[in-house]
This record gives structure tokens, C-alpha cells and sequence, in this order.
């Protein structure tokens, strides 16, 4: 079976190293958001606020980091942020404890781990593609798909158990721990990484920046689809302080009910993943993209209609399943997709600007969602934003797009590409 065929040792443990990140960030899903309502006894519009403002600022931030990402040896960059991560997070816990926390603290550390988290992943893309075959990624993101699901399958319920008995910031220094394994795993990989190549003109220079973005609002497949990702995952995740505030102030949940809400439907993300390979193959990259990427979009409405107690917690399970068994497909599809049509030579800025344009998107939408929230309520702006994401399929591309680029055609001027090693080893996309 395909989807079980072996990727090579290396593979192996880069994969490893993700699923123990990933488990332990798991367990903080929304801890920022929770601490905030919980610690801190925040609102709608100061938790949507918090979500917003930092990964915003990260954003901000990342944009320089993208082409000094692009050229330098990736397996470093992945490691240095993994520890930039583990010490900025470890703060929330010894400040909570010192009774120093405050919003201040939150936004700062809020921003680093964005900006942090956008050069990882701008770094892990150059290495998966290195490492495995063409006809091998999608197979690899679907792996990676699939285990950041099953992580939040088990991590939320866990989470918000610990939370309970032991404080609210309890998942923090675990997401904090977590990174110090996989900084370790990362380690761990053998095989020698080529030095990337350059001109001597320094790489953080204007145009350098803004490479990222020329590539992909220029390709006539990828622009569409980095449309309609920016506008779908800014509804989807804007919704998230949202919740945290109805149901857990307004609706009485408990914050292990909370957990559950958004562990129990993750059992669709294994199924979605693990078919993605099936499915392209039946019916082409174009039917997904136009078929599944409809479908994870027109659920979110659902979330209007939740109540208090079981019917509640049910009707959010119902509708997050729904959206998760679709997104978990259409990710990994448009993640092969994103690298088979990017040039080695630009992979870090064009998932840099990529992340970049995510971030702003979800930043935008969560602080026009608490500001609405805040004057109307939570449910009136859950309403909104599943309304406007029933607009999404427009942006999606209307018809089959040319073959993927040709990594062996001359770079263009500027700094030259790194020049991929087969021994070298990506990390989580």
C-alpha cells in the first residue's frame, strides 16, 4: 500500500521528532486563550486582542527572517527556533508563578513563538523537499497531517484535565518542553548539509523580501489557492477566542468539556490524511481542490447554533469533525502541491510569505471578530464569520493548472540557491 511504504531512516527520525513536538503542543491547545479567560479573567475583545496582536507582530517579524532563512544551512534554523520556542514559552509558568504574568508578557511571547514557528516551517520545507522523492510527498505530508491530528485528538482532553488539577498554566511548560525534543531529534539526524550558495550581496535586501510573494501571486495556481487559504483559515481560526469566551464564561463548560470539544473530532484528521493519497489518485488534485476544499467550508455556521450542556457539546463536536475531515485531506494535497510548483531555490521565502500572509489574515479577522464580539456577542460574531466563509470557493482555481517547475532551470539574479544535499533532512511542514 502506498500509503504505508517506507520513506527511509531519516524520514523516520525527523518524523519521530515531530510527533513529540507535536504531542506536547498538543496539550496547550489555546492555552494562551484559556489563561487569558481563566488567570487573568479576560473578555471576548481583550482575548481576541491577545490572539491577534502577537502572531501579527510575528508576522511582522518574519518577513527579514525569510531569505536569511533561505540562505543558510536549514538544519540549524530549525534548531534555533525550536530553542527560541522553549525559552520564551518557559517564562509564562515562572512569571504565573512569581504572580508576575500579564497581557504585556503574553503578547511578547505570543509573537516570538509566530515568528519562530513561520522560520521553522519556512526551513522544514526546503528540507522535505531535499529528502524525499517527488512521487514520495505527498505521502510524507500526509503522515505529518495525520500525527498533528492524532496529537490533538489526545492532547486537548489531557490538557484541560491537567489544567484542572494542576493550573492553568500547566500545558505551557509542557508545549515548552516539547520543543526541547524535538530541538534534541533534530539533533539526532545524521547527514552532511551543503552550505547554500550566494552572490555576496546580502540576502536581506528588498527585492530578497519580497521574492516569496512574487512567486506565488505570479503562478497562476498558486494564487488562488493562497487567496483562499488566507481567507479561510482567518474565519476558521478567529473563531477559536470566540468559543473559548462562549463556552467556557457564557455557557458554563468546563475547560476538560472545552478539550473534548476539540479532541474527540480530531479522529477525523486521520481519516482525511490517510485518504488524501487515495483520493488524489482517483480523482485528481483539481477534484480535491475544488470539491474538498468547498466542503471544509461551509460548516463553520454551525457553530451559531451552540447551546449549554450535552446538545452543546454535540453540536460543536459535529460541526469541527466536518471541517477537520476536510481539511485534513485538502492540507497535505495543497502542501505537495505548494513545493512541486516553488524553485529549490525559493522554498523558505514562498512558505515564508505563505505563513507570512496566513498569519496577517488570522490576525486581521480574530481582532474584527473580538471587536464585533464586543459589541454585539460571541455568538453574533460566530454567525458572521461562518456566513463569510461560504464566499471562499470563489477564490478557488477554476480550472487544471501546468505541470510542476523545473528545478533544474538557471536561478534568477540575486542570491543563489542552496544546493540541495540528499542526505539532508526536513522537518515538520
Amino acid at each position: 500500500m502506498v500509503a504505508r511504504r517506507s520513506l527511509g531512516r531519516q524520514f523516520g527520525w525527523l518524523w519521530a521528532a515531530y510527533a513529540v513536538s507535536a504531542y506536547g503542543t498538543a496539550l496547550g491547545f489555546g492555552a494562551v486563550p484559556l489563561i487569558a479567560v481563566l488567570a487573568l479573567h479576560a473578555g471576548p475583545a481583550e482575548v481576541s486582542a491577545l490572539a491577534a496582536v502577537g502572531p501579527a507582530v510575528g508576522a511582522l517579524i518574519a518577513v527579514p527572517l525569510a531569505p536569511w532563512v533561505e540562505f543558510r544551512r536549514k538544519r540549524p534554523v530549525m534548531i534555533a527556533m525550536d530553542l527560541t520556542r522553549l525559552a520564551v514559552l518557559a517564562t509564562i509558568p515562572v512569571a504565573y508563578a512569581l504572580g508576575r504574568l500579564g497581557f504585556v508578557q503574553l503578547f511578547v511571547v505570543s509573537a516570538v513563538v509566530a515568528a519562530s514557528k513561520i522560520a521553522f516551517n519556512a526551513a522544514a520545507g526546503a528540507y522535505l523537499k531535499a529528502l524525499v522523492r517527488p512521487d514520495d510527498l505527498l505521502v510524507a505530508n500526509a503522515r505529518f497531517e495525520s500525527t498533528n491530528w492524532s496529537s490533538i485528538a489526545v492532547g486537548p482532553p489531557l490538557g484541560g484535565m491537567a489544567i484542572g488539577l494542576f493550573g492553568p498554566v500547566t500545558t505551557v511548560a509542557a508545549d515548552a518542553l516539547s520543543y526541547l525534543f524535538s530541538a534534541l531529534g533534530i539533533t539526532a539526524i545524521r547527514g552532511r548539509e551543503e552550505p547554500p550558495q550566494t552572490t555576496g550581496r546580502s540576502p536581506v535586501r528588498a527585492g530578497a523580501l519580497l521574492d516569496g510573494w512574487r512567486h506565488i501571486l505570479g503562478d497562476p495556481g498558486l494564487r488562488p489557492l493562497y487567496l483562499n487559504n488566507m481567507l479561510v483559515a482567518g474565519l476558521i481560526m478567529a473563531t477559536e477566542p470566540l468559543l473559548a469566551v462562549l463556552l467556557l464564561r457564557q455557557l458554563g463548560f468546563a475547560p476538560w468539556q472545552y478539550g473534548l470539544a476539540f479532541a474527540a473530532p480530531c479522529v477525523g484528521g486521520l481519516i482525511g490524511s490517510r485518504l488524501a493519497p487515495r483520493v488524489v489518485a482517483r480523482y485528481g488534485r483539481h477534484g480535491v481542490f475544488r470539491t474538498v476544499g468547498t466542503l471544509r467550508a461551509i460548516w463553520l455556521i454551525g457553530l451559531a447554533f451552540v447551546r449549554p450542556g450535552v446538545v452543546g457539546l454535540v453540536t460543536v463536536i459535529a460541526v469541527e469533525l466536518a471541517i477537520i475531515v476536510n481539511m485534513s485531506l485538502y492540507t497535505p494535497v495543497l502542501a505537495t502541491y505548494r513545493l512541486e510548483h516553488t524553485p529549490r531555490r525559493l522554498v523558505a521565502r514562498t512558505l515564508s510569505a505563505w505563513s507570512i500572509g496566513q498569519q496577517a489574515s488570522i490576525a486581521v479577522f480574530t481582532a474584527l471578530g473580538g471587536l464585533l464580539a464586543g459589541v454585539t456577542s460571541p455568538r453574533t460574531a460566530l454567525t458572521v464569520a461562518g456566513l463569510l466563509i461560504l464566499t471562499s470557493p470563489l477564490l478557488l482555481p477554476r480550472r487544471r493548472r501546468p505541470a510542476p517547475v523545473d528545478d533544474r532551470e538557471p536561478a534568477a539574479s540575486g542570491p543563489g540557491p542552496q544546493q540541495p544535499n540528499p542526505s539532508s533532512t526536513p522537518a515538520q511542514p
